[in-house]
């Protein structure tokens, strides 16, 4: 069992940045596959970032060059860095972690545990 917390989220203005924080427990360490969603107004969840165990990541299109996923294995939390946020980045953000707590599934995701969510909005 994992349990996830996340944080950081708040309201920014077109071409800030927030971070956001997931805080994991229930599992010894954080190696395992994890990921960042989002699910806009009326949109359906996407994923944005999805890394391995080893830092290995993949990001979304939309998100590529402007989102950073990092994660602190010493302290379990997992990081988004989003720098230039733009108002379709305005949504839910959510962090989710491998089934199977596999250390490598960013190319076959299977996401079941998920955190509560922050909000993130932003105004243009």
């Amino acid at each position: 069992q994992v349990q996830l917390v996340e944080s950081g989220g708040g309201s920014v203005q077109a071409g800030g940045s927030l971070r956001l924080s997931c805080a994991a427990s229930g599992a010894t360490g954080m190696r395992y596959c994890m990921g960042w969603f989002r699910q806009g107004p009326g949109k359906e969840r996407e994923g944005v970032v999805y890394i391995n165990s080893d830092g290995t990541a993949r990001y979304a299109d939309a998100v590529k060059g402007r989102f950073t996923i990092t994660s602190d294995s010493s302290k379990n939390i997992l990081y988004l860095q989003m720098n230039s946020l733009l108002p379709e980045d305005t949504a839910m953000y959510y962090c989710a972690a491998d089934r199977y707590l596999r250390e490598f599934c960013i190319d076959i995701p299977d996401f079941h545990y998920w955190g509560p969510g922050t909000q993130v909005t932003v105004s243009s």
